[in-house]
């Protein structure tokens, strides 16, 4: 069973940027999609972007044109570059594996925060 670690949240002030990364255990050999969710303590846990393992790409509307989710095979490591903050997408965000047996794989969760 793969294991995903993401890092590279924070503390930044609105309009700025971060890049989030998640690491898994092993490559991505048998994993059908890769995704960014995040939630805060008022809301359900929600999709902000999702890329299958043909590389198609999806993204909620709140966040399209301002993140942009991709991929480094050779590092094993998903990204979320998160561009244009706002103090809206303050939550922890974590990834999500689904393999092509459909079980799903989360890490621990990253926080962010967008304050000034």
């Amino acid at each position: 069973q793969v294991q995903l670690v993401e890092s590279g949240g924070g503390l930044v002030e609105p309009g700025g940027s971060l890049r989030l990364s998640c690491v898994a255990s092993r490559n991505f050999f048998g994993i059908s999609s890769m995704g960014w969710y995040r939630q805060t303590p008022e809301k359900q846990r929600e999709l902000v972007a999702v890329m299958t393992s043909g590389g198609m790409k999806t993204y909620v509307d709140s966040v399209r044109g301002r993140f942009t989710i991709s991929r480094n095979n050779a590092k094993n490591t998903v990204y979320l570059q998160m561009n244009t903050l706002k103090p809206e997408d303050t939550a922890v965000y974590y990834c999500k594996f689904i393999d092509t047996q459909y079980r799903e794989v989360w890490g621990q969760g990253t926080q962010v925060t967008v304050s000034s």
